[in-house]
């Protein structure tokens, strides 16, 4: 019985389907890209019958490698592989479904933005690498025996939305060998110099032989057991480029570590350029190659550092650790553990490094991955300190460099009587400088961290202090400024508790006390209390958080998030020597202006809302506002028209 007359007729998944259409319409202009992808599953093929052999003995891993045989005038390139193969069933599995979820909508996104450059940088992320064969092939042939079958099986698509799956007519030998029979303006990828160019350029670390035409042509050296002095900056970058799939792409810093005691590991580590999180990719799920004495154990360990440097590349290769190891292993192992532990200590170590001796740097590096490194904070404790210590944040300083600054950069300009350190937090920073609580800080030349991200104050939260002081919004009761300088200005010193009776103070406008108690009566269960403000310099008046309450950002971050969330009942504070206020204090001394005088301090507490970021009631203001209006127009009778 022949092979076509066994053959199984497949229908690809309706993803699949679509996939290969994208494919079709050229998303990816980098064709060559397809070699890299099929080298690359080649190599993962033989990586993992190396490990069956090492687990469960008795099969053959000698001589593994790849072969790339171009067969220009059959317009055939065929790349074998003697790895571990595939079963039917994972034939069907394998080539006929998609396994990563997000593939096709990152496709699609590409399509729909245009973005054909980055896509062919990424492909290699999203588990789409054997089906940009058919970029090259008309047709795709895939002749494979699993390491564990006696009897091997032909996959074969034109990409027309079905394969089919027959038994061949001869013996294969073990592993898998595709043959892409390319598209008639495609002869180039069975030109010989051109296939050594491009498996030069994006797989010259393979860890396994590349043999083109039975030429060995990676014949490169495994940099990271490499002194740090004799690897080139062109290596470090090729190897870069084989790591991650970016070819072309530069890191923006690269580690090169080595430790012989108490344990050896030997291992390099790239940040790259940019943080794929903030441009909408979802969160990274790449891992570390951990390999053992040269073998590759695992190419996606997740647990060799902890998740606020996911965002970190490379290999780790340990000889301390068995070959054998499993995943439940790893975790288990002491060694692990303590090499997870010192990995981190010399991350953070040459982080500390950069953001000292090269301050440009970091600032660029904090703006690409600070996101997700002040996510420790909140996360390893042990660390917490260093963390703290990396943080940036916007400030009211002049002086800050590239417009960042860190805690201990702040505590160092602050006066030695300041206990606290202040921040501020908004949606950006020009609605965070309108905030009336700035007033005593201006006034006083007192600096101010400026949070427009509510994931800082989340930080900031879990920090809760920083070189023994206090992280205090300034617009919380909890709030203490240092000593003033002047004399008009010592009131200042003391937190913001309830005003003193306002016979003690006789720089208070007469019925001062009496405009607070109509307006406590007129505002009711809305505000938490009304009293005397001590931060404001020029404005009427603010709203402040009780003490122990979190910022108003945050507050309106949970209630968004958290339906039955209510937000705290706020202190409505009311500056003494705003112009305004010493009118309404003189109004109020006549009981005939009462009325205008709470519908003045309703709208006044409108205002105070719209420069927290509140929303006062609208059809209570419109109206108000109207009646203001109608007033004016009243006293203004006169003029001619």
């Amino acid at each position: 019985m022949t092979s076509s007359e066994t053959k199984e007729q497949f229908t690809f998944q309706a993803e699949i389907s679509r996939l290969l259409h994208l494919l079709s319409e050229s998303l990816y202009q980098n064709r060559e890209i397809a070699i890299r992808e099929l080298v690359s599953n080649a190599s993962d093929a033989l990586d993992k019958l190396r490990h069956a052999s090492l687990t469960q003995g008795g099969i053959d891993a000698g001589d593994l490698h790849i072969s790339i045989e171009p067969d220009q005038e059959g317009r055939i390139l065929a790349i074998r592989d003697n790895g571990i193969g595939m079963t039917h069933d994972e034939l069907v599995k394998n080539l006929g479904t998609i396994a990563h979820s997000g593939s096709l909508e990152f496709l699609q996104k590409l399509k729909d933005s245009e973005k054909k450059d980055s896509g062919v940088s990424l492909i290699g992320q999203f588990g789409v690498g054997f089906y940009s064969s058919f970029m090259l092939a008309e047709r795709v042939e895939v002749r494979t025996r699993s390491y564990s079958e006696e009897t091997g099986w032909i996959w074969e698509s034109s990409g027309d939305g079905s394969f089919t799956i027959s038994e061949p007519d001869a013996e294969l030998q073990r592993g898998t060998e595709i043959r892409l029979h390319l598209k008639k303006d495609l002869d180039e990828f069975a030109d010989k110099n051109r296939l050594q160019y491009i498996l030069k350029k994006y797989s010259t670390f393979v860890p396994h032989p590349i043999r083109l035409n039975g030429e060995h042509i990676n014949n490169q050296p495994p940099i990271w057991l490499e002194p740090k002095a004799s690897v080139t900056e062109e290596q470090y970058t090729n190897f870069y480029e084989y790591l991650t799939h970016f070819p072309g792409q530069k890191p923006m810093w690269h580690l090169h570590l080595t430790a012989d005691s108490p344990f050896q590991f030997h291992s390099i580590l790239y940040c790259p350029d940019a943080n794929l999180e903030r441009m909408g990719f979802g969160r990274s799920e790449h891992g570390l190659h951990l390999c053992a004495k040269r073998i590759l154990v695992q190419n996606d360990n997740r647990d060799l550092l902890p998740e606020y440097l996911r965002f970190l590349r490379g290999i780790v290769d340990s000889a301390d650790l068995p070959l054998n190891v499993s995943r439940e292993a790893l975790q288990d192992n002491t060694i692990f553990r303590k090499m997870r532990k010192v990995i981190t200590k010399k991350v953070l170590d040459h982080l500390d490094d950069i953001a000292t001796e090269n301050k440009e740097q970091y600032a660029k590096f904090y703006r690409e991955f600070g996101v997700i490194l002040r996510e420790g904070i909140g996360a390893d404790f042990d660390n917490r300190d260093r963390l703290a210590k990396l943080l940036r944040f916007q400030s009211t300083d002049a002086s800050a460099e590239d417009g960042l600054v860190s805690l201990a950069g702040y505590v160092e300009r602050a006066d030695e009587e300041q206990k606290q350190i202040y921040f501020a937090t908004g949606t950006d920073m020009a609605t965070v400088l309108r905030d009336p609580n700035l007033e005593i800080f201006r006034d006083r030349n007192l600096e101010v961290l400026i949070l427009t991200d509510p994931v800082d104050e989340y930080v900031l939260a879990n920090l809760r202090e920083f070189d023994g002081r206090e992280l205090v919004s300034i617009d919380s009761a909890d709030l203490q400024l240092p000593e003033s300088k002047s004399s008009d200005q010592e009131d200042s010193s003391t937190k913001e508790d309830a005003p003193k009776p306002e016979s003690s103070d006789d720089s208070l406008p007469a019925n001062f006390d009496r405009l607070l108690t109509v307006l406590k009566e007129t505002l009711g269960d809305r505000v938490e209390d009304v009293r005397r403000s001590k931060r404001l310099t020029e404005s009427a008046c603010c709203l402040v958080n009780p003490k122990g309450a979190q910022s108003t950002t945050m507050q309106k971050v949970l209630q968004l998030n958290i339906p039955d969330f209510e937000m705290s009942k706020m202190i409505f504070e009311i500056n003494p020597k705003a112009p305004l206020v010493a009118r309404l204090c003189e109004l109020i001394g006549n009981d005939q202006n009462r009325d205008f005088v709470t519908s003045c301090g309703q709208q006044l507490f409108a205002n105070a809302m719209i420069m927290a970021g509140l929303a006062p009631n609208g059809s209570e203001m419109a109206d108000r506002v109207q009646s203001f209006m109608m007033e004016l127009a009243k006293q203004k009778s006169s003029i001619v028209l």
